[in-house]
């Protein structure tokens, strides 16, 4: 080891999805939405005048946090915007989690979590899933540096009631509560409004899955105007001027098309449905989704052979080897045309055998 590695920070570092580039495949291994974003923003992007690039953005970035606070009923200082809601989330993680006491997340959940805490050097425990994959809401309720779920969780696909998430946060008031909704479009109910009520809870949302914008990267918290206070106040620690002028512009016309929105995600929530009623026939079982994606496992199959096979025919779905979850995927909700090519291979697959190719787009 060379003398200057003896004071390089060593992480282990998050494991996103394969990300392939290849002619007609079928990719439902990143949640990404299979549909174009809203009219609005390919109108806005041909229409972008360049010359502002010279200028630098707006570091406050008030236009998209304006239009996010009147579409969420909220007031503009209680939305904070950032590169993602993963840079959302992280800066959240500094700012709000620097206790000794431990922080609170499932055993089973978005893997970024314990990769900022150890990151950032914060300590914490998980609280186990139940048998059916679902949060125990009173695991979060012993004493802790705060706490912090997705709904819908991910990777399961499950999501608890309003009434639970208030039930959490109700005994977490002298902590930070952090509720991730990257999925919450597809079937959940938002705990926006109870930001209302309690000045502890952020609300983290994201445009890269129902609002098809996962390549301008664009996430956003609501909060007490206290807590969105705190996240700039970190925000400004590092960088001035994260969202660029175009992201922006367009996240602006994302947020104003609400009926093309509402269209695409009604149409993901029926493809899931008919989906799991599919793969039911076939053998496979899927938990009850709020997201778009399935979890599925197939009680004779190998979760990771038949990952291998689908990957082989350009049909990239996600495979977890972790404990607990090994026996399922994670498979996006993608067009129907793409659902009837996966439906098509399983119906044909068996395990040893070799696979034909034979689907068309």
């Amino acid at each position: 080891m060379k003398a200057w590695e003896s004071n390089v920070r060593r992480v282990t570092p998050y494991t996103p999805g394969d990300q392939p580039n290849r002619p007609g495949m079928i990719k439902l291994n990143t949640n990404e939405n299979p549909y174009p974003p809203a009219p609005g923003v390919e109108k806005a992007l041909r229409e972008f005048q360049t010359d502002c690039l010279r200028l630098y953005p707006d570091p406050a970035a008030s236009v998209l946090v304006e239009a996010l606070a009147e579409r969420c009923q909220v007031k503009p200082e209680q939305v904070f915007v950032g590169v993602g809601s993963d840079d959302v989330l992280a800066l959240a993680f500094l700012a709000f989690f620097h206790s000794q006491k431990p922080i609170v997340f499932p055993d089973i959940t978005y893997s970024f979590y314990p990769v900022w805490a150890d990151e950032f050097r914060i300590p914490y425990r998980t609280a186990p899933l139940d048998e059916a994959f679902r949060i125990v809401k009173e695991d979060y309720y012993p004493e802790n540096g705060g706490v912090i779920f997705p709904n819908p969780n991910a990777p399961t696909s499950l999501a608890l009631g309003l009434a639970e998430v208030e039930d959490i946060i109700k005994h977490n008031q002298d902590v930070v509560v952090i509720v991730d909704e990257a999925y919450v479009d597809f079937g959940a109910e938002s705990a926006v409004r109870l930001t209302e009520r309690y000045d502890n809870l952020l609300v983290v949302q994201t445009f890269s899955k129902s609002r098809s914008m996962a390549g301008m990267r664009i996430g956003f918290a609501v909060g007490s105007p206290l807590l969105i206070r705190y996240l700039n106040d970190v925000k400004y620690s590092f960088n001035s001027y994260t969202m660029n002028q175009i992201t922006l512009r367009l996240g602006v016309e994302a947020v104003r098309d609400e009926a093309y929105f509402q269209e695409t995600t009604a149409k993901i929530k029926r493809t899931r449905e008919e989906a799991g009623k599919r793969l039911s026939a076939l053998g496979y079982r899927a938990l009850d989704s709020s997201a778009n994606f399935l979890f599925v496992t197939h009680p004779e199959y190998s979760a990771k052979e038949l990952y291998e096979a689908l990957k082989k025919e350009d049909i990239y779905v996600r495979y977890f080897d972790a404990p607990r979850v090994d026996r399922y995927l994670r498979i996006t909700i993608g067009t129907d045309e793409q659902m009837e090519a996966l439906y098509a291979f399983l119906e044909r697959y068996r395990p040893g055998l070799s696979q034909r190719r034979e689907r068309k787009l």
